[in-house]
């Protein structure tokens, strides 16, 4: 990734994770209409349309960690098809998946508390980049508790040596689970690429970006055979929304998560927004939502949602 996209992705990183915490300290989510949320071309891909994540049949070796706090982004799918998932005591909230989900939340956003960490007594704590404030997590290490860094992955290519990282942390041997990753053909050029334009909403917080190389959509939306507009541009990996540059890209689809297309009040208040009127998506509805804990995950189950989104862009057309 470009040092220019990195510095905006850090940049970005705080100013969700602020709109995050106002969402949740808020006391509650606005809900979608679904009169207006469910409106044909409008695809949803939810957790529950994805496949369960099955553990492989490897075992814990002896230095296997007992008690896990997963604090780094969407880590806890990773951790469940390992076959950890019993020994994970707390996690963050980005790490819902069964297996961990009565495992209580210690995070708000990237946000850490050291002190309700501490008092789940573990003996791993895994973090990525994202993860902070950096004085919390020494706090935790200082404290004796292992703390381990494992990379972001923000492409279908980041996801093997992730996984490995984290396998490592667990003492699992993740060959088995690496092998299962179903492979990603490229996209047929020959087919109609759709113009996608992946849009983060928090309408709550007044946060509007539009998605760029790097952000981790694009990847998804070049493997499901679309184009990303922002990506095409060389956009950093997000950039402030604007009517402007949303018109002059004209996407056909709009992909946004779920939460943020509540934080707007659904579909009505999305196609209201500066810009999106004038452009095709916005013209014939064409939406697609993913739900924000699987959407960027990269774990597991990203195959399977590559293949979704594939059939979406193809429904959403049609």
């Amino acid at each position: 990734m470009r040092r220019s996209g990195l510095i905006a992705l850090v940049a970005t990183t705080m100013l969700v994770a602020a709109a995050c915490a106002s969402d949740q300290g808020a006391g509650s989510t606005p809900t979608i209409d679904s009169a207006n949320a469910v409106t044909e071309p409008v695809v949803f891909i939810t957790a529950d349309s994805l496949p369960e994540v099955e553990p492989i049949t490897a075992q814990p070796g002896p230095n296997a960690p007992m008690r896990i706090v997963s604090l780094a982004n969407g880590v806890g799918e990773t951790l469940a098809a390992l076959g950890v998932a019993d020994r994970v005591v707390g996690r963050d909230e980005t790490s819902d998946v069964a297996g961990i989900t009565d495992a209580p939340v210690v995070t708000k956003a990237h946000s850490v508390s050291a002190e309700r960490v501490l008092d789940l007594s573990p003996d791993l704590v895994l973090v990525d980049a994202a993860t902070a404030p950096v004085e919390a997590l020494a706090q935790i290490a200082g404290a004796g508790v292992e703390v381990v860094e494992v990379p972001e992955a923000w492409t279908l290519a980041d996801m093997g040596p992730r996984i490995s990282a984290v396998a490592a942390a667990v003492d699992v041997d993740p060959d088995e689970l690496i092998r299962s990753l179903p492979s990603t053909s490229d996209p047929d050029s020959a087919q109609p690429q759709p113009r996608v334009a992946f849009v983060y909403l928090r309408g709550t917080s007044g946060i509007y970006l539009l998605g760029g190389a790097g952000s981790g959509a694009d990847a998804l939306i070049t493997a499901a055979g679309g184009v990303d507009v922002g990506a095409e541009e060389d956009f950093d990996p997000f950039v402030p929304l604007t009517a402007e540059s949303l018109v002059t890209l004209n996407p056909d689809i709009l992909l946004v998560m779920t939460k943020g297309l509540a934080s707007v009040n659904g579909l009505d208040g999305l196609l209201a927004l500066p810009g999106v009127a004038q452009t095709n998506a916005g013209k014939n509805s064409r939406v697609i939502v993913v739900d924000d804990e699987v959407l960027l995950s990269f774990g597991p189950r990203t195959p399977a949602l590559v293949d979704q989104l594939r059939e979406a862009l193809s429904t959403v057309m049609n």
